[in-house]
């Protein structure tokens, strides 16, 4: 099992991972936030680059309400994957003071369900790639 956890004292995570013997005894890392199946490469093996969409939506929705800025930024990132791969929509984007907020679908979502709020943390594009690359060390368990 690959896990998120919280750094302790500072905004990012740490990937930690467990044997599967492990993770049924109930082995569980402090300040756990998310957790996935994950089969590891052999020893010496290319590194897979395919994270599950169920990861990302996970991600995606747990991190909602978190305020810390680089989950913000984390957030933004993994909604502009989602909306790539077309599992988001972008349906408008309204103004709260300076900061612009995407209002989303999830694709299925019917009409009347309730828009998912996106904030733009105004990243440049190298910022963009700085996060990108974070996530995916983490998500590939590379730190």
């Amino acid at each position: 099992m690959a896990t998120l956890c919280e750094r302790e004292g500072e905004e990012g995570f740490n990937r930690l991972d467990f044997s599967m013997e492990a993770w049924e005894r109930g082995e569980r890392p402090d300040r756990l936030f998310s957790s996935w199946r994950a089969i590891m490469r052999e020893p010496g093996g290319k590194a897979r680059t395919f994270v599950d969409d169920e990861v990302l939506l996970n991600l995606f929705h747990r991190l909602a309400d978190d305020q810390q800025p680089q989950r913000v930024a984390y957030r933004f990132v993994i909604a502009l994957i989602l909306l790539r791969k077309r599992l988001l929509k972008h349906d408008s984007t309204k103004r709260q003071g300076e900061t612009s907020v995407w209002m989303m679908r999830l694709k299925g979502d019917p009409v009347d369900a309730p828009m998912l709020e996106v904030v733009d943390p105004n990243l440049s594009e190298d910022q963009v790639r700085e996060v990108s690359d974070q996530l995916g060390e983490i998500l590939r368990g590379e730190l």
